[in-house]
This record gives structure tokens, C-alpha cells and sequence, in this order.
């Protein structure tokens, strides 16, 4: 499960488009072959398949509710919400808040309770998880990705999808971008009782973008270091150094 090309025995997985799938094109260096649950098999290929749909479970909203007010925020606008465009828009609202804050509902326990036995006892790396969320202070969009660093526990740990999967659950909810991160960070660190984890997460903003200041070149980064990240500062900068490396190289189109 580690990888032997890399320094001091840090592992990494780059590339994680969506959840429940990492970038067919995107390499697991040095990895005989992965499963679905994250695991070395020399009988699969290095990439886990990325043609599995992805299943949003709706929140139990109140559908009836939000057809109503977003009906009266196209009237406090000036629109006619009866023109033949807008007829169909406050329902078309109500089912897409279900799917875009469904994880208000969700739990990410569920996803990280099931772990296997590995006797790789280094630091994991999963680079360029993409995200879409939704900023609670102008309802508007904000999207990136996230990467993951945790050193295992007793030689447990979690598949690969399920840490994508994590990032949507805490994504699909009205968020800022530094909770998120530590929400990211603090379930790593319960559930998998993980020794040290690191999250990045670079995003844009479209409340910057499309209001106010209008920065359309802003960016945001912010990070959440536990356990002995937080202690031990050579590891935590080897660990970081790592991660700005995978993420330059996927930048760069994935040039060595």
C-alpha cells in the first residue's frame, strides 16, 4: 500500500474528481493496483473506475415551502414568475436545495466506520478531491478541492472513495470554507481515530466573483493540522510540502 518511490515512506493518491471515483487519468504512483476500498492488489488496476454514478440523497426539505418564497424573491426582483420561463423555476429551486444540502441529513461516520487492516503505517495522501458548496452568507456557490493527509492507527485504514465522500457530505451544506476544512479535519480525526491529518482546501468564491469587490482572479486556501501534525512541525512541513507538489503536478497537466 506504500509507495516506495517516495521520500520517508509518504504515500499519495492524486486526483479524486468526485466522489466515489479518483481521475482515470490520474496516477497512483508506485502502487501495484488499488481496490475500491483503498487497498493494494496486485490483480487490479493502479486507478479506481470512475464510471459508477454518483447518488445525491435529497434532503427532507420543504419542498412546498421554498416554491413559495423562491416565487416571492422573483416577484421582490421585478420578474414575472408566470412568464413561461420561470413557471417551472421555484419547483425546479426546491428539488435542486434537496440535492445541494442533502447533507444536512447525512452523516459522515456512515462512511467512515468501515475500515480494513493494512500494515502500511505512513502517512496517506489523497490530492484534488473536487468540491461544490453552497457560502451561508449569500447563498452563493463556492468550489475547489481538498487534500487529505492522515497517518493511520493501528494499522487501519479507510477506502479511498469514502474519504471523497466525506468532503460531500460536509460540502452539501450552507458553509463557510474554514469550517468546512475543520469539520473535514475533525472527522478524520473521531471516526478514524487517526494519529495526525492534515487538510488543504483551495476553492473560489462566487460571492466575490459575482458581487461586491468582484475579484474574479481570488482565491482562498485554508488548512486544519491535528494530532502530531500539530506537535511535530518538520513532519507537518514534509507532509504539506508533499501535498503542494501533487497539486502543482496536477496543475500542471500532470508533468512529472
Amino acid at each position: 500500500m506504500c509507495l516506495n518511490s517516495l521520500p520517508s515512506g509518504l504515500r499519495q493518491d492524486s486526483g479524486a474528481d468526485t466522489v466515489g471515483q479518483l481521475d482515470r487519468n490520474s496516477s497512483l504512483n508506485g502502487v501495484d493496483g488499488v481496490s475500491d476500498h483503498g487497498l493494494s492488489d496486485p490483480g487490479l488496476s493502479a486507478h479506481v473506475p470512475s464510471n459508477r454514478a454518483v447518488e445525491a440523497t435529497p434532503a427532507n426539505v420543504d419542498r412546498t415551502r421554498i416554491e413559495r418564497a423562491v416565487r416571492e424573491i422573483l416577484l421582490a426582483i421585478g420578474e414575472d414568475p408566470d412568464r413561461e420561463g420561470l413557471r417551472e423555476t421555484p419547483k425546479r429551486v426546491a428539488r435542486a436545495y434537496g440535492e445541494i444540502f442533502a447533507g444536512l441529513r447525512q452523516d459522515p461516520a456512515t462512511h467512515l466506520q468501515c475500515t480494513f487492516a493494512q500494515t502500511c503505517d505512513e502517512v496517506i495522501t489523497v490530492c484534488g478531491i473536487k468540491f461544490y458548496s453552497v457560502c451561508e452568507h449569500h447563498l452563493l456557490p463556492f468550489n475547489g478541492k481538498v487534500h487529505i493527509a492522515y497517518l493511520p492507527a493501528n494499522g487501519r485504514v479507510v477506502g479511498l472513495s469514502k474519504l471523497a465522500r466525506t468532503v460531500e457530505v460536509f460540502a452539501r451544506r450552507p458553509q463557510i470554507q474554514e469550517r468546512f476544512t475543520d469539520q473535514i479535519a475533525e472527522a478524520l480525526t473521531t471516526h478514524l481515530q487517526a494519529r495526525g491529518v492534515i487538510v488543504v482546501v483551495e476553492a473560489e468564491h462566487m460571492c466575490m466573483k459575482m458581487r461586491g469587490v468582484r475579484s474574479v482572479d481570488a482565491s482562498m486556501t485554508t488548512y486544519a493540522r491535528r494530532g502530531v501534525f500539530q506537535s511535530d512541525a518538520a513532519r507537518s512541513s514534509e507532509v504539506m510540502s508533499l501535498i503542494n507538489t501533487m497539486s502543482r503536478r496536477r496543475d500542471d497537466g500532470g508533468a512529472n
